[in-house]
């Protein structure tokens, strides 16, 4: 029997923090209350936190966002969902995670956005996405990977952004 491959990638190049944050925007819409793992990855001042941000301010949440390199965590409420904004940079030990109670987080109706998750490898589960962003002068890059079912509705609808907002697509599939 033929299944769909879940694997689907989109790159998208981002001008600036502006676009980061529309970028941002436009997967908030694409997000339900069924719950989603998201892991973040890229260096330092790649954007990860602009584009949580982005998502945030599409909430309806207008107060400050900033990266949790210290807090390990950041709680948001909005619109009816729990969001969770991770930043496990400092984690030195992936058991670490259970000590600040991470199943307690991902739940099947909230939302987790990771970065660093590398850091939790082994302790955590697979995400619906990965997003890499990556520096370009100007500018960046972000790469959207799907790797669950819910994750791949979500690129294939993010794949519908080419119009009305101020992001230049670049379009890249790719099955497994």
């Amino acid at each position: 029997m033929f299944s769909p491959p879940l694997v689907e990638n989109l790159t998208l190049t981002l001008d600036d923090e502006a676009s980061t944050l529309a970028c941002g925007a436009h997967l908030f819409k694409q997000i339900d209350s069924n719950g989603l793992l998201i892991f973040l990855h890229g260096n330092l001042g790649a954007g990860k936190t602009s584009l949580v941000r982005g998502l945030l301010r599409a909430s309806g949440y207008m107060g400050p966002v900033k990266s949790p390199t210290f807090t390990l965590v950041e709680e948001y409420f909005c619109n009816g969902l729990d969001l969770f904004h991770f930043d496990l940079y400092r984690l030195n030990d992936p058991e670490e995670l259970e000590w600040i109670g991470i199943r307690d987080y991902v739940r099947s109706d909230s939302v987790c956005l990771i970065e660093w998750p590398e850091r939790g490898e082994g302790q955590l589960p697979i995400p619906d996405i990965d997003i890499t962003l990556t520096i370009k002068q100007p500018g960046r890059s972000v790469r959207f990977s799907s790797q669950t079912l819910k994750g791949l509705k979500i690129v294939k609808a993010l794949q519908e952004i080419e119009h009305g907002y101020p992001i230049e697509l670049t379009r890249e599939s790719e099955s497994i």
